[in-house]
């Protein structure tokens, strides 16, 4: 180490200082050894596995599933509603309101 009052010795072409050695060892291009690898946050982590193509059809897999189910739900519950036609397409908001209202008459009607 010098002190803040010794000039830094000058450099030859061929000869780097030891700082600009240790850039080039933590600034290059990344190892495959484990040990000197940057932890990668849960974040990050999340990011590249979504990123794989198989995630993404099994994703897409599940979500189709879900819809699926979903609309099989909203069938049975409007099978169960009273409407004047029975056969009346209702939207899934108009189902949830009918639903509503059909259950407290019904509270309505336990009650009376």
């Amino acid at each position: 180490m010098l002190s803040p009052d010794q000039p830094e010795p000058e450099l030859s072409w061929g000869q780097a200082d030891s700082e600009s050695l240790l850039d080039q060892v933590q600034c290059g291009p990344m190892s495959a050894d484990p040990v000197h690898a940057p932890a990668l946050s849960r974040e990050e982590k999340r990011r590249r596995r979504r990123a794989t193509a198989k995630y993404r059809s099994a994703h897409a897999t599940r979500e189709r599933v879900r819809v699926v189910a979903f609309n099989v739900a909203f069938a049975e519950l409007r099978k169960l509603l009273p409407t004047i036609p029975p056969d009346k397409k209702l939207s899934k908001i108009e189902i949830l309101r009918l639903a509503i209202c059909y259950i407290s008459y019904l509270h309505h009607v336990l009650d009376v």
